[in-house]
């Protein structure tokens, strides 16, 4: 090759270099304005979710029914609401539309979503609806009960009846590979009085009662039932009122669970062994675990609503404490950035937190009476 040709390549690969540079800085900076998060804050009293994009105001959907204590959850590119008075609203959280409704009672508890069906736990009437993703009825299993602490596990579908003290297993006789077609397989009868909620830790369900000091578990592989007695302390004081499981945290060793009626959060082993006992600023709600698993957040009732304290999960101790001008009812961590989003509920506003500085950086206002924050992730 001569030496002019050898100036001219050297020419075109550095030009080539030079426009792949250009190509990939373009990706970097086309990325860093996609929004791989959106929110959706449930305005409690409004009937309507806001939308925020990029940390500011984007829209405000309508006709979401009774919001007060509703819950949203998201199925790959889908969204589903369920309202105070029983409807359960199918969105699309891209388009920011609403596609369908049921009502499937008077009041809903609780519901899970899969692949071809929704699952709804009726408080009023004492059902347990299954419908199509569209919304359309396939089964109404009534249970004489109120129904509570619905979850799907592999091909069942688990839930408690709790004017009943029964936990119900049902199976999908189509193994998940269409819309199903639930029977009853194995009814766990007595098990504890009034059961109230529930949570899923691996294969395990666990429950909780408003008036047994003791846990259930049912081993969903086994089919097996037992009772888990649980301790407030070394002392081997039984815990008298299971909380909400919707406000404990779970690590991948420890589950934090939030005192009800004390100034304490509780820190257990996986197997429900009291490990230690935190004080914090009043009576805690909700806590909620950083991504990686390393920051706790805690909210609290009654004259410390307006307050929200940070632990830090390996030393156990406060290391942060705000207080805002209203009440907090809810918080959410974000999986892509370092903030944390607070709800303060009487100020209509999400305050946005800084992880690694705890500097409040920045006000959303106009969030109407704020409460549940909802992430979904778009990819």
């Amino acid at each position: 090759m001569g030496r002019r040709s050898i100036l001219l390549f050297d020419f075109r690969r550095d030009k080539g270099v030079k426009m792949l540079k250009k190509i990939a800085l373009s990706l970097i900076v086309a990325s860093s304005l996609f929004a791989s998060e959106k929110i959706f804050v449930v305005e409690r009293e409004s009937s309507s979710i806001a939308v925020i994009e990029n940390d500011k105001f984007k829209n405000r959907m309508e006709n979401f029914r009774n919001m007060n204590h509703a819950v949203v959850k998201f199925y790959k590119d889908e969204a589903y609401a369920i309202s105070r008075d029983g409807y359960v609203i199918k969105f699309d959280p891209k388009k920011e539309i609403i596609e369908a409704e049921y009502k499937t009672s008077k009041s809903a508890i609780g519901f899970e979503i899969s692949e071809y069906f929704v699952a709804v736990a009726n408080y009023d009437d004492k059902s347990v609806d299954v419908l199509t993703k569209d919304l359309k009825p396939l089964k109404k299993i009534v249970t004489n009960s109120r129904n509570v602490g619905i979850k799907l596990y592999k091909n069942y579908m688990i839930f408690s009846q709790m004017d009943s003290d029964i936990i119900s297993v049902y199976k999908d006789l189509n193994e998940g590979k269409k819309e199903p077609n639930f029977v009853l397989h194995k009814e766990f009868k007595n098990a504890g009085e009034m059961p109230f909620d529930a949570m899923l830790q691996e294969q395990s369900y666990i429950m909780g009662f408003f008036n047994s000091a003791f846990f259930g578990v049912v081993d969903l592989e086994k089919m097996e039932y037992k009772k888990i007695d649980v301790f407030l302390d070394e002392k081997k004081q039984q815990v008298l009122k299971v909380p909400h499981f919707g406000f404990w945290s779970l690590s991948k060793d420890e589950i934090f669970i939030p005192a009800v009626g004390d100034n304490k959060v509780f820190v257990y082993d996986k197997k429900f062994k009291f490990i230690k006992s935190i004080d914090i600023k009043g009576m805690p709600v909700f806590t909620s675990l950083s991504p990686n698993k390393d920051f706790l957040a805690v909210t609290f009732s009654g004259e410390d609503f307006p307050y929200l304290q940070i632990l830090d999960t390996k030393t156990f101790k406060v290391i942060k404490e705000y207080k805002f001008d209203g009440k907090v009812l809810h918080v959410r961590w974000s999986n892509d950035k370092n903030e944390l989003y607070v709800s303060v509920n009487d100020s209509n506003k999400i305050e946005v937190l800084d992880t690694i500085t705890w500097k409040n950086i920045k006000t959303i206002n106009d969030i109407k009476k704020p409460s549940g924050i909802f992430i979904f992730e778009e990819r």
